[in-house]
């Protein structure tokens, strides 16, 4: 049985094809690619009776188009085609050759439906109503859409049909070669996937596509037809009416052509004052989804992702309720783990703790770490203020030094001992009985405590055991600063001397002298020493050598504080002044003048300093600068010498002889809220020393009067507080 099939060549193209058997039935029209190259000449065969179906005009070549087969049949009773011929008629339009080919070829007919079917996708059947039954589904009917695609592509008005090879007048990539799985793949490309294959998805086969072998069109769209085809929307116009075109519209559109941008511009204004409220709402339909594209779902996934990485985190966590994509794109693990790190959040969340997070979040670790982090911080700012776990121990003695470390608590008192606490639980572990003075100074890492006294000695301890690993003599007079740096502790003594120890061997490496009043603070950074006396100097040691590096004068009165960086050194004074030096220079860089009375307590972190002062202020230093950024003080200041103080990137903790402890906002400045308040504030009671971790705050509470119980008070910020 021999068929002959409607050829439209160009980009794509049309076949109908019809039986002998067939044409006597309602005849089914099927869609297809035909590559053939538009270099191609027709057949010589062709009868002198088929030239008389040349059409002189595109539109008629539409009308056959849309009229199916019934257009093929006129043209075999009008013109008497033999069954073995082949016709093929050319037509020259705007340079380009648009051929019409009927073909009796078998073969040819069973490469042309295998071509079909490779185009075909789930779904394209279902876009049409006259594609809707199996007969045409059997023989890879693409639907009146296509049709319509197909139409468009021999619109005259196209600026960019240069009949190239490799490129089409839409702008889009083609292929080299059209084997059945590359005019496969060029219709995906034409919907808008850039992929030639999924991610994570290898070839298929030596003749499978991929990225290398596509061509990019020189051209770019210059119409709103060619941006339209580009994005692999075909035009609407034979959904819309099924009359014919009307006359003359084509001499008009070459008329609208020959007009510049400004005339174009005033036709079209009057145009849209002339068309009804329906009409306007057509050319509404049509335009606005060009300028509504998901750009987003459209890029290849890096180049998504590097996009969403701009966005805030609370503007992410919006943009995954858009759409499935968007959502998939919004959870990605190596996203989060960026804001994570922008954030100083260094560890994922890998086990969900107490039901915190909802289960839809465990598959991104850094997703669920940030969200934990940002509840916490809620926290810390809004969170109900709960009963604090209470731990007592030491009686109504001072707790004179104070460390806190993962989940244990390490307090020092003037009662001799030390004693270890579960931050989790609140009960007092172990205590550390050994010093026969005060405990007045320690130091905590890891497994291992060391502890200075008024006995002149210091204890090395197990932390898990409670054992007395080791006691360091060599210090006159009491132990009143250390510290820990790896395996190496230095100790500072009112016997104005500093000493270096070997934690694991207990044995003294080194002696610092130079001083000549008591060491009242010590910084050690493993490589240089850092201490500050009352002889109102501050001297940077070499501790291998022994040596004094520099003397930095220039304080008028004691050296209370210490903090280095490893490249500054700050310290305060009871002269008032806070000084930043150069540690390489020994030179005085800056002198922050601004508070009235001695600078209790200091923390640096980068180029930030906070400094807490007996006359009841706080300050926010630029050290780079020497600026002061923010003073904390106004109706919610502390009402008496500031004792301690801590900070993070978003919040100044500090605590008072007031009996409050305060949080503050660092940027601004602002009190945020109160978080302890001693009942016997303002008449004796006292927090003497905090410490602060991300979830939790230490706090030692006591007084010199007996109005206040001596204890350890602990707030716990990580915990579901809705």
């Amino acid at each position: 049985m021999k068929q002959e099939s409607l050829v439209l060549r160009g980009s794509p193209t049309t076949t109908t094809t019809t039986t002998r058997d067939q044409q006597q039935q309602p005849p089914t029209p099927t869609t297809t690619l035909s590559s053939t190259s538009p270099g191609s000449t027709p057949s010589s065969s062709s009868s002198s009776s088929s030239s008389s179906s040349v059409r002189t005009s595109v539109e008629d070549v539409r009308e056959d188009v849309d009229g199916g087969v019934e257009h093929v049949e006129e043209a075999k009773d009008g013109e008497g085609a033999a069954d073995d011929c082949q016709v093929c008629v050319i037509q020259e339009v705007s340079g380009l050759g648009e051929e019409v080919v009927r073909s009796n070829s078998e073969d040819e007919e069973e490469d042309q439906e295998e071509t079909c079917d490779c185009f075909l996708d789930e779904g394209d059947h279902s876009e049409n109503e006259d594609c809707s039954s199996s007969e045409h589904s059997e023989q890879g009917c693409l639907g009146e859409d296509d049709c319509n695609d197909e139409e468009e592509q021999t619109d005259l008005s196209s600026p960019l049909r240069n009949g190239s090879e490799n490129t089409n007048c839409e702008g889009k990539l083609l292929l080299k070669e059209t084997s059945p799985s590359q005019l496969k793949m060029k219709r995906k490309l034409d919907h808008g996937e850039v992929r030639a294959f999924p991610a994570g998805k290898k070839p298929k086969g030596s003749d499978y596509s991929s990225p290398v072998g596509l061509v990019p069109c020189s051209a770019t769209p210059t119409t709103f037809g060619d941006l339209r085809a580009a994005s692999g929307q075909g035009p609407q116009r034979r959904r819309i009416t099924s009359i014919p075109p009307p006359s003359g519209m084509q001499e008009w559109l070459r008329t609208f052509q020959t007009w510049s941008g400004p005339e174009r511009l005033l036709a079209l204004d009057e145009l849209i004052d002339s068309c009804e409220q329906s009409q306007v709402k057509h050319m509404m339909q049509v335009i606005e989804p060009q300028f509504q594209r998901d750009f987003i779902s459209l890029l290849p996934k890096e180049l998504a992702l590097y996009v969403l990485s701009f966005l805030e985190p609370c503007a992410l966590l919006q943009a995954a309720q858009t759409c499935r994509s968007w959502r998939i794109l919004a959870e990605d693990n190596l996203l989060w783990r960026e804001k994570c790190r922008e954030e100083g959040i260094e560890e994922p969340l890998h086990v969900k703790r107490r039901g915190l997070l909802k289960p839809c979040f465990s598959h991104s670790p850094w997703k669920s770490a940030y969200i934990r982090q940002h509840n916490i911080e809620t926290n810390w700012r809004r969170g109900d203020l709960r009963s604090p776990k209470v731990l007592k121990g030491h009686d109504d003695h001072v707790i004179t030094c104070l460390q806190f470390c993962g989940n244990r608590i390490v307090s020092g008192s003037d009662d001799n001992t030390l004693k270890v606490w579960s931050a989790i639980t609140g009960k007092c572990l172990r205590t550390l009985v050994g010093h026969t003075g005060g405990v007045w100074s320690s130091q905590m890492q890891d497994g291992t405590i060391i502890s200075g006294s008024t006995d002149r000695t210091l204890k090395v301890w197990n932390a898990e055991t409670g054992e007395c690993v080791h006691t360091l003599y060599g210090h006159t007079s009491t132990v009143r600063c250390m510290h820990l740096h790896g395996k190496r502790v230095v100790s500072g003594s009112r016997d104005a001397t500093l000493r270096v120890w070997d934690v694991e061997t207990g044995q003294c490496l080194h002696v610092l002298m130079g001083h000549v009043a008591a060491v009242r603070c010590v910084q050690y950074d493993g490589r240089r020493v850092v201490s500050g006396a009352y002889d109102f100097m501050v001297k940077v040691w070499d501790p291998e050598t022994e040596t004094c590096l520099h003397t930095l004068q220039g304080h008028t009165n004691r050296v209370y504080s210490l903090q280095f960086d490893g490249i500054h050194v700050v310290s305060g004074s009871l002269d008032t002044s806070i000084r930043v030096w150069d540690v390489e220079s020994g030179n005085c860089i800056h002198t922050l003048t601004g508070h009235q009375s001695l600078t209790s307590g200091m923390e640096l972190k980068d180029n930030t300093l906070v400094s807490g002062n007996a006359d009841s202020t706080v300050k926010i230093w630029d050290i780079k600068t020497g600026q002061c950024l923010q003073t904390l003080q106004g109706t919610h200041k502390h009402q008496s010498a500031v004792t301690c103080l801590q900070f993070n990137k978003s919040f100044v903790v500090t605590s008072s002889d007031d009996g409050t402890v305060k949080l503050w906002d660092l940027r601004t400045g602002e009190f945020v809220r109160d978080l302890v308040t001693l009942e016997s504030g303002g008449s004796g009671g006292v927090v003497w020393r905090i410490r602060a971790s991300n979830t939790k705050l230490v706090c030692a509470v006591g007084s010199r009067n007996g109005t206040e119980e001596t204890k350890l008070l602990v707030l716990d910020f990580d915990v579901d507080m809705k």
